[in-house]
């Protein structure tokens, strides 16, 4: 008899309640939840992909163990012991030899946030990379300048602006990035209905900027030169308000902007001046709010870029204001449950990058594995992560894979990375594990709550990822673990937190537990400083001001500079295997702009050979008026096309990887993130 099953799709950061229809283990429908209050019925084709995943023959079911070339299957006590003993034998010649790689997949597993340290611990790191370092580090970092937490994110409040200004995010794909928000084009319908507007800022015409009033194209990583400009109108603004009493220093950082022009700025960025006076208007009149994402992230001015957007929503006054950007209540305070985050305890060892929140740059990795002596990486392990196809230069990271002593991953595929593994652990379907958004409801647009129960029960002899983990720390360790399962620990962040509330009322609502709209006047008792008050001019990030004006005089050069995108039938790296997906129009294509694709000889479907001192790629042509003269766009996450790879349908529909065009040595020098967005490259016609 067929069950209904009310759960949260894991797979992006929308977090949407879908109701899953099944009998027995087979699946009949995924359909989306009227009832949940965050995401109100919406769901994306990625929600429809979990029952891909959960009955993919070609997920792994059981421990691999590699031996040269061929894989066999092997118990999971044979694979702890093996996995135990080598480790504590390189352990014992160099005690900093581990590294751990955390992808992003363990942003969406409360249970994997909640034990991961325990390997940590066992291992004895000093050396841990994320996911973190390719994508969001700026915000962070900025962050902890500001509010004095790196996890204290304020919220676009879209459901109560007048207008809303994206700067290189393309919610309509992602239904949010560091931001909550399911349903994201009927909030922005609503927005348009009652007299307000969506502006998009972006090299493509994106699929937000098709739906938005006003779409302004921006020469890649110019974006630093733009928010300069754009501050600098916001502060002449005759209309802008008083700032709070809790905000320092803001004329200081007017002083250090009178040494940039705005119009040459505004050349520069390709955005006329007249454009950006106009936002200015907009932002102080109000009520506004200004977002900037990856595409304003993954830059050499990442963390200038995200402390100019804070700038811009405090000096408009649009901060802890409603209908501009909000700081959440979550049900699990985040902020309080974890330290603020730090810079510069440590520097890594071959280029002295600093330590970041914990982390060294994700692009420095290979580095670390290639250059011999003390501290030399020699064992690493990789939660859910494929960094072959997520960080700069995956070429070279793949080479540097092979020589390890002892890879280990804990993932469903062997694919891209887990192919260069000792040992995979799989861990259970999606479908098989419960779920709680810890760090993703706290950048919700409401205050918001779920958790779900599996729908399946496990497999015999399968494992859930936080045991995988788990057991590797009691074996390498050799001690036992008596700590709370990650539910009984859940359960007392919830009843320490805000509310109060047991997971066990929280689990009684089927659809989710609603607390409401985000609220404004949280400022300052919210803020984590030590004074309980906004410095805006950090003498870093003052500094790096410089760095950017001395690109005002730099010479320019033809080539073409390179973007990412997403669609919103992918995510990342790691859904090509869906059938439901990946079919229909390929999506792995060169976007580029028809007097570019003129110049160059390059028809619509031809295929194109994209070079950049990293390496060269070969794909299709997608030639469209949606690309900004001069800019070229190839999707992330895709190049399957590898030996040893393990996913069929992803090989059959392999694309090419951007990152074997990314170049590792691109960094923002204060996150450590990497300089995805602008990378230089040469495009003709393939031989």
């Amino acid at each position: 008899m067929p069950i209904t099953h009310h759960r949260t799709c894991s797979i992006c950061e929308a977090n949407c309640g879908i109701i899953v229809t099944a009998e027995g283990r087979d699946i009949i429908s995924i359909k989306g939840d009227p009832d949940n209050a965050l995401s109100r019925g919406h769901i994306c084709p990625k929600a429809t992909a979990l029952a891909d995943l959960q009955n993919d023959p070609d997920r792994l079911r059981k421990p691999l163990k590699r031996n040269g070339d061929s894989w066999e299957e092997i118990g999971w006590e044979q694979a702890f012991i093996e996995i135990g003993e080598r480790t504590r034998d390189i352990l014992a010649r160099d005690a900093e030899s581990a590294a751990m790689y955390i992808g992003n997949p363990n942003a969406h597993s409360y249970a994997n946030s909640l034990v991961s340290g325990e390997l940590k611990k066992a291992l004895g790191l000093k050396n841990i990379y994320s996911a973190s370092t390719v994508d969001q580090m700026p915000h962070m970092v900025a962050n902890l300048a500001l509010f004095g937490h790196s996890g204290l994110w304020g919220v676009p409040d879209i459901d109560r602006t007048e207008t809303m200004i994206i700067l290189g995010g393309n919610p309509m794909a992602s239904n949010g990035s560091v931001w909550t928000v399911p349903d994201f084009r009927n909030r922005a319908k609503a927005l348009q209905k009652r007299g307000g507007q969506l502006v998009v800022i972006d090299p493509r015409r994106t699929e937000t900027a098709k739906i938005a009033d006003r779409h302004l194209f921006i020469r890649p990583a110019t974006d630093g030169l733009l928010l300069v400009a754009l501050l600098k109108a916001v502060l002449a603004h005759p209309a802008r308000p008083a700032l709070p009493d809790y905000i320092d220093n803001l004329d200081a950082v007017a002083d250090t902007l009178s040494g940039f022009d705005s119009a040459i700025c505004a050349a520069q960025t390709g955005v006329p001046l007249g454009d950006i006076k106009w936002l200015a208007d907009r932002m102080v009149n109000g009520p506004a709010a200004l977002y900037g994402r990856i595409g304003a992230a993954t830059q050499s001015f990442g963390t200038l870029n995200a402390w100019l957007i804070a700038l811009i929503n405090i000096a408009s006054g649009q901060l802890d204001r409603e209908g501009g950007l909000l700081f959440p209540t979550p049900l699990v305070d985040t902020v309080a449950m974890a330290g603020p985050g730090s810079i510069g305890r440590r520097h890594s060892r071959v280029s002295g990058h600093p330590l970041v929140m914990g982390e060294f740059p994700a692009a420095t990795l290979a580095e670390e594995i290639e250059t011999p002596g003390e501290g030399q990486i020699k064992a690493l392990f990789v939660v859910a992560g494929n960094p072959v196809l997520s960080t700069p230069n995956g070429r070279r990271l793949d080479a540097a894979l092979e020589s390890l002593e002892l890879m280990v991953s804990i993932d469903m595929y062997r694919n891209a990375t887990s192919r260069r593994a000792h040992y995979i652990l799989p861990p259970v379907g999606p479908l098989e594990r419960e779920h709680y958004g810890l760090f993703l409801l706290p950048i919700a647009i409401r205050n918001f709550g779920k958790f779900s129960r599996p729908l399946f029960e496990a497999e015999e002899g399968t494992l859930h990822d936080w045991q995988i983990i788990r057991k590797l720390a009691e074996t390498i360790s050799g001690l036992p673990i008596e700590r709370a399962t990650p539910r009984e620990a859940l359960d007392n962040l919830l009843k320490a937190g805000p509310y109060a509330i047991s997971l066990a009322e929280v689990e009684a609502e089927p659809s989710g537990k609603d607390f409401g709209p985000l609220q404004a006047g949280r400022f300052p008792e919210r803020l984590r400083t030590p004074t309980k008050r906004i410095d805006c001019a950090p003498a870093n990030l003052i500094a790096d001001l410089e760095r950017l004006h001395e690109t005002l005089a730099q010479a320019k050069d033809d080539r073409l500079r390179l973007i990412g995108r997403r669609h919103v039938r992918s995510n990342n790296s790691w859904l090509h295997n869906s059938p439901r997906l990946v079919k229909g129009p390929e999506r792995c294509t060169l976007m580029i702009h028809p007097d570019d694709a003129r110049a160059r000889n390059l028809g619509d479907g031809s295929l194109a050979e994209v070079a950049s001192k990293s390496g060269a790629i070969r794909l299709p042509v997608e030639v469209t008026d949606d690309m900004m003269p001069g800019t070229v766009s190839i999707p992330h996450g895709w190049g399957h096309n590898l030996p040893g790879v393990s996913m069929a349908v992803a090989q059959a529909h392999a694309g090419a990887s951007i990152n074997d065009l990314t170049e590792e040595d691109a960094l923002d020098p204060l996150s450590g993130n990497a300089a995805f967005s602008g990378v230089p490259v040469e495009v003709r016609p393939a031989a």
